[in-house]
């Protein structure tokens, strides 16, 4: 235990009071709105993220049927459900790698 050099005589074992611990600054109003429209539009994008794998599952479920593939080198036959989530998911893939590259090269200069 630290002892403090002004000890308190009013307490037990004359333990020094620390002060009361300050409350944080107000908000200014435009942080508060900010902050607000901010988390609104997270959950706009929540939204709509989530109506989008509703729809993918949807496509998923109504298109159960084999159908053939036609590669560069070959043909192929797969069911319409796995190539709609595939394609989903490549798609996906590529957007972040291509939002990865953007961030990269438009990056300001260290």
């Amino acid at each position: 235990m630290v002892e403090h050099p002004d000890p308190d005589p009013d307490r037990p074992g004359g333990a020094t009071t620390s002060p009361p611990p300050s409350s944080p600054p107000p908000e200014a109003p435009a942080d508060a709105r900010r902050r607000h429209a901010h988390r609104a539009k997270l959950y706009v994008e929540l939204l709509l993220l989530v109506a989008l794998l509703i729809a993918v599952a949807l496509l998923a479920v109504d298109n159960q049927r084999r159908v053939e593939l036609s590669w560069l080198v070959g043909e192929t036959e797969a069911s319409v459900v796995w190539i709609v989530l595939g394609s989903a998911v490549l798609g996906w893939l590529t957007g972040i790698v291509t939002a990865v590259i953007v961030r990269r090269r438009t990056r300001r200069p260290r």
